[in-house]
C-alpha cells in the first residue's frame, strides 16, 4: 500500500507541476486533494519524499514511452509503394529485393526516419545510379547504322537512323524489335543489331564520352588532385575535356600536356552519346554542311583574290618571311599553316608568329582564308562537316581532341600549337584519341 501511495503521490506531484504550468494552483495549505479527481484513496506525501517520487515516476514514464514507440515503429521499410515487412535494417531488407525485366522497382528505399538511400547501394549491386540507368539504353552495334521504322517490321516506313554506337532509350520490346526514343526520333529498331539491359552497361561507357566543361575563365589543370599541387596546363572557359576518372571532388582529364586533375568546382560533368537522326534532320544537316562548305570556299576565294590584287605575296614578321595564301583548298590551308612550325605556343594567344594556343592557331590560320572559326577546341568540334574517321581525312581538315585541336596536313599527320615547351609542331594525328574531324572546305 505504501508503494502504491508513493506512486499516486508522485503522479499527484507531477499533476500539480503540470497544472501549475497552465495557470492552475494548489490551495494555500498545500493540500493537493482539490486538484485531483475523487477516487476514495487516502494519501499523503512529505517534502523529503518528493525527489524519490519524481525519480520513480520518470523511470516508469520512460519505460512506457519506449514501449509505445516500439509499438508505433514500422516493422519494415518501404520500397517504392510496397512494404517489405519484418526486417530490422536496410541490409536485411535489401537482400529480399530482386530486379526483373517484368517489374521495375523504384530506385529508392524510404525508411521511417525519413532518410532516402540508393537502392543499388543497399542491395550491393555495385552500380552507380548513372550505370543503373545505362541498362535502359539501346545502343546500335553495326558497321554503319540501323534503320528506325514506324512499326516493328521491315515493311515499316523508315523514320530515322541510329548510327553505330548511337544511343536510344528503351521503351518496349515486340517480336524481336526494340521501340526506342532517341533525339527527336521514336520508332523500332531490330534487336539483333543493338545491345540493351546488362550488356549495355559496359558498352555505354565505351561509346559514351564523359565530358568536363570548363566554367571558369582560366582553369588550372594540376599534376595531382589538390589546390596546392603544381599546375600542368591552363584551359579556357567553355572548353571541353575528356574525363578519365572521377575522384572525391576532382576529375582526371586529358590535355595536351598530359593527364592532370581539375576541381569539380570549376567544371560541369556530362556524358555525351550520339543520338538517332530523323530523315528530316539528316536532310537539313547535309544541306547546312553543304552551304557552310560553299560559303567557306567562296570566302577563301575572295580572300585569295584580295591578296593577289594587293600584289603582296609575302609578309615579313620578326625577321621571317611568310607566303600569303594563294589558293582556297584544304591543301592550301595545310601548306600555309606549316610555315609557322617552330614558332612559340602562348596560352590565350592568336598570333601565328609571336605565339598562339591550339585553337588560336587554327582560328588564325583559317582567318587568313577569310573563314571565321570559334575560339575554343570544344566549339571546333561542331564546325563545318563531319568526317568519318582519320582514314577519310583530307589536308586542311580540323582534328579535335580533348582540350586540343590541330590541322590535318595529310599522311596521317597534323600541325598544331602543342605546348609552351614544344611550340608549333608536326605530330602524328593519332598520337591521342580523336574526338572528331571536321571539314571546312
Amino acid at each position: 500500500m505504501k508503494k502504491n501511495n508513493m506512486k499516486i503521490a508522485a503522479c499527484a506531484m507531477a499533476a500539480i507541476i503540470a497544472f501549475g504550468g497552465t495557470g492552475l494552483e494548489a490551495n494555500a495549505s498545500g493540500n493537493v486533494a482539490s486538484v485531483l479527481p475523487s477516487a476514495g484513496i487516502d494519501f499523503s506525501i512529505q517534502d523529503s519524499d518528493k525527489t524519490t517520487a519524481l525519480s520513480a515516476l520518470k523511470e516508469e514514464s520512460d519505460k512506457e514511452i519506449a514501449e509505445k514507440e516500439k509499438k508505433e515503429q514500422p516493422s519494415g521499410v518501404t520500397v517504392g509503394n510496397a512494404r517489405v515487412g519484418g526486417y530490422a535494417d536496410l541490409a536485411s531488407a535489401a537482400n529480399t529485393i530482386s530486379r526483373s525485366s517484368e517489374k521495375k522497382i523504384e530506385d529508392t528505399i524510404v525508411v521511417s526516419e525519413g532518410y532516402t538511400k540508393d537502392l543499388k547501394a543497399a542491395a550491393g549491386s555495385g552500380l552507380s545510379e548513372e550505370e543503373e540507368g545505362f541498362k535502359n539504353l539501346v545502343i546500335a552495334k553495326v558497321n554503319d547504322y540501323v534503320n528506325v521504322r514506324d512499326i516493328p517490321s521491315e515493311d515499316g516506313e523508315i523514320v530515322g537512323k541510329l548510327y553505330n554506337k548511337s544511343v536510344g532509350t528503351f521503351i518496349e520490346e515486340e517480336d524481336g524489335w526494340y521501340k526506342i526514343s532517341s533525339g527527336s526520333v521514336e520508332g523500332y529498331v531490330k534487336g539483333e543489331f543493338c545491345v540493351t539491359g546488362d550488356d549495355a552497361v559496359d558498352y555505354a561507357k565505351e561509346v559514351g564520352t564523359r565530358i568536363a566543361t570548363v566554367t571558369t575563365t582560366t582553369l588550372k589543370v594540376r599534376e595531382k588532385p589538390g589546390l596546392e599541387e603544381s599546375v600542368l596546363g591552363l584551359v579556357p572557359i567553355e572548353d571541353e575535356l575528356v574525363v578519365n576518372e572521377e575522384l572525391d571532388g576532382w576529375v582526371k582529364v586529358n590535355i595536351e600536356e598530359g593527364d592532370g586533375y581539375v576541381s569539380m568546382d570549376y567544371v560541369t560533368l556530362s556524358t555525351e552519346f550520339v543520338k538517332a537522326e530523323s530523315v528530316e534532320e539528316e536532310k537539313a544537316r547535309l544541306a547546312k554542311e553543304e552551304a557552310a562548305t560553299k560559303a567557306a570556299k567562296e570566302a577563301a576565294k575572295k580572300k585569295t583574290e584580295e591578296n593577289k590584287s594587293s600584289k603582296k605575296s609575302t609578309t615579313t614578321d620578326g625577321g621571317k618571311t611568310y607566303a600569303n595564301p594563294t589558293g582556297s583548298s584544304g591543301s592550301d590551308v595545310a601548306q600555309f599553316a606549316l610555315q609557322f612550325v617552330g614558332n612559340p605556343y602562348v596560352y590565350g594567344g592568336t598570333s601565328l608568329t609571336n605565339g598562339a594556343d591550339c585553337s588560336g592557331f587554327v582560328m588564325s590560320v583559317y582567318k587568313n582564308f577569310g573563314v571565321n572559326l570559334p575560339r575554343t577546341s570544344g566549339a571546333d568540334r561542331s564546325v563545318g562537316a563531319a568526317v568519318n574517321g582519320l582514314e577519310n581525312a583530307q589536308a586542311g581538315d580540323i582534328v579535335c581532341y580533348s582540350g586540343h585541336v590541330g590541322i590535318y596536313i595529310g599522311n596521317g599527320q597534323i600541325v598544331h600549337a602543342s605546348t609552351s615547351k614544344t611550340g608549333i609542331i608536326v605530330s602524328n594525328a593519332n598520337y591521342r584519341s580523336i574526338l572528331s574531324i571536321r571539314r571546312i572546305f
